[in-house]
Parts: C-alpha cells; structure tokens; sequence
C-alpha cells in the first residue's frame, strides 16, 4: 500500500533504529537522561529559545503552553481552523478551563484585523483574550504556509493587547523549507513553539515545547500532571536527534512530491487546492466513494467531508509512489 493520509505514518529506518538502540539514556523525570537533555538544548538552539521539554505528542505541548499563559476563565484566540480547536478533544476546556475564541482566516492563515476585535474591552462580563496562538504550517488550510508579515503582525497585536503569543509548529520546519525563513525567525515573536519529530520528520513518537528557561519548572509540573512524564525515554529522543540530523533536509523532496501529485490530479479533472508545503487537499463530489476506490487499487488517503480528500507525502514514499497514485485517482474519476 501507498500510505498518503498522513506524514505521521512513516517507518524509523535502519539508521534511526540504531540511534534508538544506542541511545545513552537516565530517569528524565528525574532529569538526568543526557540523550534528551541533548535533544531539549538542541531544538531550543534552532528555534532561538531559551529553553525545551519532551513531550510525548503533540497537543500535550500545545496543552501545556495553554496552562502556562492563561488562568481558568481566561479566553485564547485561535484561527477557526485551529488544530487546537479541531483535534485536541476539547482539551483547552478540559485542563485549563479556557474559552475558545474563533478568528478569521484564509486556508488556516489568521486575519490580524479579525483578531483584533478579539480583544474586548476591560469588564467583568468578557473573558479576557490572554493568548494568541498560531498553527504554520495550517493543517486544516492544506498545509498553508504563513507569511512572515502575518506572524510578526499577529505577535505584535498580541503584546500591545497584553496577550501571550504561542506557535504550534508541528510542521514549522516545513514552513521554513517553503519560504526559505529559517524556523527561529518565524517563531521570533512568540512566547512558546511547540514542534513535532513524528510528522514530516519521520521519528516514531514525540514533540517539544520551547520555553523561557523561567518556565521550565512549572512546564514539567504541567507535564506531570497530564500524564507525560517518562522515564528512560532517551531512546525516543535519539530518534529525534537523528531526525534532525539526516530527515530534516529532505522535507524540501516532500514538497517536491506532492507538487508532482497536485498536477496530476489538476489534469485527471480534481479541483485542487494549490499546495504550498507536504499536502495536497483536493475535491470531488464522491469524495468518500473515490477513497474506498484507491484503497481497492493500493493507495491510502483521506476524505476529510463528502467532498475533501487529503493526501501528505513523507519520507516513506517516491516519486514513482505519486505517478502510480495519480492513475489510480484518475481512474477513480472515471468509475
């Protein structure tokens, strides 16, 4: 099977199992496994942090960057197609007792003035707006790609409004790759980066959470508290050291990939939504019926509503993988 619903699907290959294999590893609850001590110095450094945690997903960063900037009662502000809002199962609500504000957008892409009228005046009645976050690249948008302009907009807004800022960049290396800006100046104007080691950068599990070095201490309680404490987890983190290493410079062939499949399916007869980074999003009146057809002849995907389909590349398929995926979608037109 050709596997395109996602880029957390991927396989560690036989390097990253041997990094994993010989990993040094302690007791990081107890705070002396050097293997992720290692890889928390490491991605802090390339984002311009100060500081980072190990997590074991995600939306716990995510989570934990909500706990750290609001109060129960508090309101954060997200774009309407928000992966916080979308795919956390309702955790804002649930851990840090917060409500959700939906601002406009384009493809996931926040609108600064829309956002501005999220700060509500001074009163008792109104949740007061304490956090802004930012998701780039914008799963929801087909991996939309933020403008610089945007973030540094967003950011500014929100420290004139006396909010926190937060940038869930579970694709963020992606973004940099498509724009050509590196990651630690597109998360320059935010309070805490969350980033993902199992998406396109191919490590089995994991995430961090870069922090004020100020926040550390409360992060991990956070950490604890959510059930993400891990003890000789070192043999994760070496699979995101390895990422870093040898995965991160062959996002830019995933994009390159899926450009392949985005102009094949323009010729099949699709409306495609033009793809700026790892995904494509495309559309059919069968959408359902098309993905039941490719997974028959071999390719896996998504239908994201009756008439949305998704397809990701990664690390784990070719050029020759997409040529193959884009006769069997247009066969699938023609059923």
């Amino acid at each position: 099977m050709i596997d395109l619903r996602s880029d957390t699907v991927t396989k560690p290959c036989t390097g990253m199992r041997q990094a994993m294999a010989n990993a040094v590893v302690g007791d990081d609850v107890l705070g002396d496994d050097p293997t992720i001590i290692e890889l928390e110095e490491t991605i802090a450094a390339k984002l311009g942090k100060e500081a980072a945690i190990f997590v074991p997903s995600g939306t716990m960063a995510n989570q934990i960057a909500i706990w750290l900037h609001t109060r129960r009662g508090d309101a954060i502000a997200v774009e309407k197609k928000a992966h916080i809002y979308h795919y956390e199962a309702g955790a804002p609500s649930v851990l840090s007792s917060v409500l959700i504000r939906m601002v406009e957008g384009n493809r996931g892409i926040m609108d600064p003035q829309s956002l501005q009228t999220h700060f509500l005046p001074k009163d008792p009645h109104f949740a007061p707006t304490r956090l802004v976050c930012v998701e780039d690249t914008a799963n929801k948008g087909g991996g939309s790609v933020y403008p610089l302009k945007t973030l540094d907009e967003i950011s500014h807004i929100a420290r004139n409004n006396h909010a926190k800022t937060h940038l869930d960049g579970a694709r963020l290396f992606n973004a940099q790759h498509a724009s050509g800006i590196p990651a630690s100046r597109r998360a320059q104007g935010y309070d805490t980066v969350s980033i993902c080691f199992s998406k396109g950068l191919g490590a089995p599990v994991g995430s961090a959470l870069c922090i004020p070095k100020s926040a550390v201490d409360e992060a991990k309680r956070a950490r604890k508290i959510m059930g993400g404490g891990m003890r000789q987890a070192g043999v994760l983190a070496a699979a995101a050291l390895y990422a870093l290493t040898h995965n991160l410079p062959k996002l830019a062939r995933d994009h390159e990939k899926i450009q392949v499949l985005s102009k094949g399916l323009i010729n099949a007869g699709y409306e495609v939504i033009p793809p700026q980074s790892n995904m494509v999003y495309f559309r059919a009146s069968n959408a359902r019926k098309i993905v039941e057809f490719a997974q028959k002849n071999g390719i896996l995907c998504l239908a994201l509503g009756p008439e949305t389909i998704r397809a990701v590349a990664h690390l784990d398929v070719s050029l020759e993988d997409m040529k193959k995926s884009i006769g069997v979608f247009t066969a699938a037109l023609a059923q």
